[in-house]
């Protein structure tokens, strides 16, 4: 994952979540997320 740009991986996290895809791909998502220190609502455009 450390290849994915932070855009896509947040991107990636809210399509994840939306598709209620698999609690632990989230939870992957959610640590790489906190790994980079990155805030979600910085991405998400209003």
């Amino acid at each position: 994952m450390s290849k994915m740009s932070d855009e896509l991986l947040i991107e990636s996290y809210v399509a994840a979540k939306e598709l209620k895809l698999s609690p632990d791909f989230i939870s992957l998502l959610e640590t790489e997320i906190c790994r980079r220190s990155l805030v979600i609502e910085q991405f998400i455009r209003q």
